[in-house]
C-alpha cells in the first residue's frame, strides 16, 4: 500500500482506532507549535558550536560522505518530507542495506541492528549520545516535525502499516518520544513500540511534552542511545 493511501487506512480503521485528542483543542496546539519554535531557535543557536565540532569529526572520519544525511520520511496525516540528522554511517550505508536484511533484530517493518557494519567511528558516539538528531530541529523550526510525537518512519515502512499502526500518524513525528526514553528500547517490539506511540496519541498535553523533554535530556546525558 502506498505512503499517500495511510489517510484512508485511518479512516477504515473503525473499532481499532484509538482516542485521540480532539483536534478543536487548538490551545494545546497553538502552544505547542509556539514551544517547538522557541526551543528549536534556542537549541540552533547556543549549539552551533556543537553542531560545527560534529561537521568536522564527521568529515575527518569519513572525509567521501556528506555532514548532513537526508532521507525522506512520513509525517501527519501520511504527508513526506526531507529529515536530516548528522550522517553516522558510510557513504555507501543505502547500497549495502539489502545485504544485511538478514541480520535484522526487530521484528514488522522496521530494520534495526546492534553491531551495524556501515556505522562510522563517529557515528558510533554520535548516536550514542543521540547527537545525530540534533539537525533535526530546522526540520521542527520549518514545522515538519515536532519536539515531541512518534518518530518517523521510513515510506517503505509506512507502506506495510495496518490499520492499527497507522495510527502513529495522527499527530506530528517527534524526536523525541515515549519509546525513545525506553532504557529497554532496543529489546521491544515493533508492536510495543507502537502501542508507546499510541500512548502519545491518546495522552498528548503540554505536560506530557516537558516530561518527556527532560527524560530525553537525561537519555542524552547518560549515552543511553543506540
Amino acid at each position: 500500500m502506498k505512503v499517500e493511501d495511510s489517510a484512508t487506512k485511518l479512516e477504515d480503521c473503525g473499532d481499532a482506532l484509538v482516542v485521540a485528542h480532539d483536534e478543536s483543542h487548538g490551545a494545546y496546539e497553538v502552544a505547542k507549535r509556539a514551544f517547538d519554535v522557541l526551543f528549536s531557535l534556542f537549541v540552533i543557536v547556543g549549539f552551533s558550536w556543537l553542531f560545527a565540532l560534529i561537521a568536522l569529526a564527521i568529515k575527518l572520519d569519513d572525509p567521501q560522505g556528506p555532514v548532513i544525511f537526508r532521507q525522506t520520511r512520513v509525517g501527519r496525516g501520511g504527508r513526506t518530507f526531507s529529515m536530516w540528522k548528522f550522517r553516522s554511517m558510510y557513504s555507501d550505508a543505502e547500497e549495502r542495506l539489502a545485504g544485511l536484511m538478514r541480520y535484522n533484530e526487530k521484528d514488522g517493518p522496521v530494520f534495526k541492528m546492534a553491531h551495524d557494519p556501515r556505522v562510522t567511528r563517529v557515528g558510533h558516539f554520535i548516536r550514542k549520545t543521540s547527537l545525530d538528531e540534533f539537525p533535526q530541529f530546522f526540520n521542527v523550526l520549518f514545522g515538519q516535525m515536532s519536539i515531541v510525537g512518534p518518530r518517523p518512519a521510513l515510506p517503505s515502512e509506512v507502506a506495510q502499516y495496518t490499520p492499527y499502526q497507522s495510527q502513529r500518524l495522527l499527530c506530528d513525528a517527534g524526536i523525541t518520544s515515549y519509546w525513545q526514553v525506553q532504557r529497554n528500547r532496543d529489546s521491544l517490539t515493533f508492536d510495543e513500540w507502537v502501542d508507546l506511540d499510541l500512548l502519545y496519541v491518546r495522552t498528548r498535553s503540554f505536560l506530557t511534552d516537558l516530561k518527556l523533554i527532560f527524560q530525553t535530556v537525561g537519555v542524552v546525558l547518560t549515552a543511553q542511545g543506540c
